[in-house]
């Protein structure tokens, strides 16, 4: 195995930001190895803004100056997956690149396209949505006013394809998850749990709580350099939609 390209000298920024990556189980960041391919880059244990910040803030930084060997980088909530050629590069050399990129403090994207995302209340389309204001001490319709309120962030992409983990429900409808799953959710169904949200793309099942359905087309297919409607770093607002509306948006 070997390197692709000779490093240069690290600035001192970089060290100290090595010496970091390397600290302890209990220090972060931290760099962990992932088989013989990629790097794990970890900001935080918990989910927070700061370190989700970090994330899409290193992604971009990678998108704008990829190192020898890079193959692609995955974002999760406090995490960034960074892939890359074993024949090009080496552990040791992509965790120097990644201190470097860090101390730079470079790679702010801003704050991502504003996305919108139409959604329905009507009963059959949300049938959560009572209990989920029972449980939240709320009525409907203050469910729905709390939803709307709400500007989400695109945290990360996960267990189906378009799966879109929206951070940012408000604090008055957050509730855990159901004791149960359902079987069968449509796709295009809004739910929550907790902070999160989420649009589903596939019949599924779920356990979080079903308080509306969307027309919008998450899933792209037609364009094989852009498949899902969001980038990470986007935000979202929703927009209640009439019945009628959802009715002919849902007719092909």
């Amino acid at each position: 195995m070997r390197d692709g390209r000779r490093a240069s000298e690290p600035s001192k920024a970089s060290r100290d930001v090595s010496a970091d990556l390397t600290a302890g189980a209990d220090a972060f960041p931290r760099c962990l190895p992932v088989g013989d391919r990629a790097l794990l880059v970890e900001f935080s244990a918990a989910i927070d803004r700061r370190s989700h910040d970090r994330v899409v803030q290193l992604d971009a930084a990678l998108a704008a100056a990829p190192f020898d060997g890079f193959v692609e980088a995955v974002p999760a909530y406090a995490s960034l997956l960074v892939c890359f050629d074993p024949l090009v590069v080496g552990h040791g050399a992509v965790e120097e690149r990644l201190a470097a990129l860090m101390a730079l403090g470079a790679g702010s994207r801003g704050a991502g396209r504003l996305r919108e995302v139409e959604i329905c209340y009507d009963d059959d389309l949300a049938p959560d949505l009572a209990a989920a204001a029972q449980a939240s001490g709320l009525t409907p319709q203050d469910v729905v006013t709390a939803h709307l309120s709400g500007e989400y962030d695109v945290a990360m992409y996960g267990f189906a394809p378009g799966y879109a983990y929206l951070a940012g429900v408000p604090e008055p409808i957050r509730l855990p998850r159901k004791q149960a799953a359902i079987r069968g959710v449509p796709a295009g169904s809004v739910v929550i749990a907790g902070p999160q949200c989420l649009v589903t793309t596939l019949a599924m099942p779920t356990g979080w709580w079903i308080i509306g359905r969307s027309p919008t087309r998450i899933l792209r297919g037609e364009d094989a350099d852009r498949p899902f409607l969001f980038d990470v770093g986007d935000r979202v607002r929703f927009r209640r939609i009439a019945r009628e509306e959802f009715d002919a948006r849902e007719t092909p």
